[in-house]
């Protein structure tokens, strides 16, 4: 099916199920231990051996000697695979470095061994007897000191390096009131609970591997390429992730090593990445520093806005895309963004939940704040003075939708924004209270995405797509999208995901999987109903599915009739036109703070939260608030408590477990308040919706910044936002 003109009235218009506040269908799986993770897979419990990887002790350099004797004599090891014996390895289009290094070494904990034994504890014993002695090359670990040998990165998924409207310099010369300030954004980790895992079976020439993955389509193909085998021969099933943000869009060591020691075995072979693997080996969020420049006349209107991010990677990697949305949330006729990037030799940086905006609009909201101060203007009212209803970058180009200002409205007056006072004023008891707030910001992707849909004779519907599900509720908008279309109830529809014998979909990522994936549902829906319609001998344009019937007239059937001779069974995928860029498709939103600071000590603790949000037809209100709830608390961790501290001597993230890398935990965590604007948009889909996930952390860290700045008159402009940054300017106490 082509979308490619404006969605007008269609079955997902009926809202009988779609848009219903309804419980993920797999969730007493999950709740009862009964959902198979990859690691956990069953099939092979009885013959499965365990590896265990060995990370590399040096960040650059190379091996110099690797001596296994001790760890082969181990008992119960069966294999050792290095670089040495795995056989001639590619590298996947979407890994900047080797998934098994050696002899060279491009970052600490790169992977340089697996230990395969019979029992996990055998093979993590045998890893402790290999000895490795190296040569230390020089690395480059700070992003501060590597800023004068950055350079203009390529072009990165059709994101330019750099744009240019207008005559920013000279506008900003000439503006009346000027801004111009530097923000630093640290190393992030995703932290999800579930670790990076895998098993691998081969039979014959055939892989399976069951691993905790995202994008099963990138990953076949990149599993296929790393071992130099064809496309065919790989299975990746995937289909419950335990958290990803990110961190599992690609293929990583542990399938690579799994699929190499089941190999050399010839049994199955399970690998879960340690935590410190997890965090030194997989990928990150890179930091940033961000130079943000607003030039404005004395009543509020931007006339020059500039923004230019550094950020750092291995070689051959890409940016953190930290202007991305600077080039599209506020009016300004002059107008520059610009990314540089520095090679450095720390764990690959990729993407982490809103990469781009996330840390962008980190730098971006706390600017706008700063700027409004200067001005005297409330800063609600100006971001709402610079709104603008087109790109700004090309003016011809309108938003599909664009309710920022209505976010912002609606959350100041539910918020009580109008109680807020001066910095540093308001006080209950020893607390410190102020309010922040920020907007949030995150385009909407389209990616073409398929589906198979069964039925049965008695009326049973399945769907099969390998669309993935992170924890964020793909089971049920797809079942709800399922049962919308071919009128049965929930029950009546089965949904199953992440195998790569399915059909390819959008996958999770990219804030696109709800509405993409479900718009392949839709499609494959639709050419099932015609299926039927045939079957029934009734018109499909005729047809009404209701009640688990078809209606034609005066004739009904039940919908089970038409399989009656054998199942039906249609496959199709919903692919886009130009509508996207007839038409700037994005999302919008509003994020409102409260923090108490204590006055003597300088702790910080957030007091409640709310989040309004614009982002097309919401499928399932229920989980869709726990999206953005969840990113919400992200957010807040960004704001005050996150940062991989890195060893600028030795190149590594030291804090490289859950102990060490903080992130919030129920205590941190009020009260959260989230409200969607009724709202559909008929350019991105036959569903009308957009993606809501990545939203809900964009801007959070700034409204909680603004708003420690509001309780203290304190500013900090390097995350996190930790006492010490501000301590010694605390209001005196009276």
């Amino acid at each position: 099916m082509k979308f490619d003109t404006p969605a007008t009235t269609n079955p997902i218009d009926q809202l009988k199920v779609v848009g219903k506040p309804t419980d993920r269908i797999e969730g007493p799986l999950k709740t009862t231990g009964t959902a198979p993770y990859a690691y956990e897979h069953q099939d092979f419990a009885a013959t499965q051996a365990y590896g265990y990887v060995v990370g590399s002790a040096i960040a650059k350099g190379r091996i110099s000697s690797m001596n296994l004797d001790a760890a082969r004599a181990a008992p119960g090891v069966l294999a050792i695979v290095t670089a040495a014996n795995a056989g001639k390895l590619d590298k996947g289009n979407f890994n900047t470095a080797k998934l098994l290094g050696g002899p060279d070494i491009q970052h600490y904990h790169q992977a340089i061994a697996l230990i395969v034994a019979e029992t996990f504890e055998q093979a993590r014993a045998a890893a402790s007897l290999v000895r490795v002695e190296y040569v230390r090359g020089k690395g480059a670990y700070d992003l501060a000191a590597a800023l004068d040998t950055a350079v203009t990165p390529p072009t990165v998924f059709g994101t330019a390096p750099d744009t240019s409207i207008g005559d920013f310099a000279a506008a900003f010369a000439a503006a009346p009131v000027q801004f111009d300030e530097r923000y630093t954004t640290p190393d992030h980790t995703h932290a999800m609970m579930e670790p990076h895992a895998s098993i691998a079976n081969w039979d014959g020439d055939k892989l399976t591997l069951w691993t905790s993955n995202q994008m099963i389509a990138w990953s076949v193909g990149d599993v296929a390429k790393t071992l130099g085998i064809a496309k065919e021969n790989v299975r990746l099933v995937s289909p419950y992730i335990g958290g990803g943000f990110g961190g599992k869009l690609f293929v990583r060591t542990d399938a690579i090593l799994a699929a190499l020691g089941a190999r050399a075995t010839k049994r199955p072979v399970k690998v879960a990445l340690s935590r410190p693997l997890m965090i030194n080996n997989t990928t990150h969020r890179p930091a940033t520093i961000q130079r943000i420049r607003l030039g404005a006349t004395p009543d509020g209107k931007i006339t020059a806005i500039g923004h230019e991010s550094w950020s750092g990677d291995l070689p051959g990697g890409g940016p953190e895309v930290a202007v991305a949305q600077t080039r599209l949330l506020y009016a300004g006729a002059n107008r520059m963004t610009a990314m540089r990037l520095a090679a450095l030799d720390l764990p690959e940086g990729n993407a982490m939940r809103a990469p781009g905006e996330a840390p962008g609009l980190m730098a971006l909201e706390i600017a706008m704040d700063e700027m409004a101060e200067k001005l005297g203007i409330d800063p609600v009212e100006f971001r709402i003075l610079n709104d603008t209803q087109v790109d700004p970058e090309k003016p011809d180009r309108p938003f599909s939708q664009r309710r920022l200002n209505e976010c912002l409205k609606t959350g100041a007056e539910k918020f009580g924004w109008s109680k807020r006072a001066k910095p540093g004023v308001m006080r209950n008891g020893r607390w410190l209270v102020g309010m922040g707030v920020a907007a949030a910001f995150r385009n909407n992707l389209n990616e073409k995405s398929a589906a198979r849909a069964r039925l049965d004779a008695s009326g049973i519907v399945t769907i099969e797509t390998d669309m993935t599900d992170i924890g964020t509720g793909s089971y049920t908008i797809i079942a709800q999208t399922a049962a919308e279309m071919m009128g049965v109830p929930l029950d009546r529809v089965v949904v199953k995901l992440g195998d790569s014998s399915f059909p390819v979909s959008a996958g999770s990522g990219g804030q696109w999987g709800a509405n993409s994936s479900t718009a392949g549902v839709y499609a494959a829906c639709a050419k099932l109903r015609e299926a039927v319609a045939q079957k029934l001998g009734v018109a499909s344009a005729d047809a009404i599915f209701a009640n688990s019937k078809v209606t034609a007239g005066r004739r009904s059937f039940a919908l089970g009739d038409a399989a009656k001779d054998g199942g039906i069974v249609v496959e199709d995928i919903m692919e886009y036109g130009d509508l996207a860029e007839k038409f700037q498709q994005s999302t919008f939103g509003a994020h409102f703070t409260e923090v108490g600071v204590d006055a003597m000590t300088g702790e910080i603790r957030v007091r409640r939260m709310l989040a309004v949000c614009a982002a097309g037809r919401i499928l399932n209100p229920k989980a869709a608030r726990s999206q953005v709830i969840g990113a919400m608390t992200m957010g807040a961790g960004a704001a005050l408590m996150e940062e991989l501290a890195v060893d600028k001597r030795f190149g590594f993230f030291v804090n490289h477990d859950l102990a060490g890398y903080e992130v919030p935990v129920h205590a941190d965590i009020p009260h959260q308040e989230v409200i969607f604007l009724d709202e559909t948009d008929p350019t991105t889909s036959p569903m009308k919706a957009k993606g809501v996930g990545e939203l809900g952390i964009c801007g959070v860290a700034a409204a909680v910044a603004n708003a420690v700045y509001n309780a203290t008159g304190a500013r900090v402009r390097s995350y996190p936002i930790t006492l010490d940054k501000f301590i010694d300017r605390l209001p005196d106490i009276a």
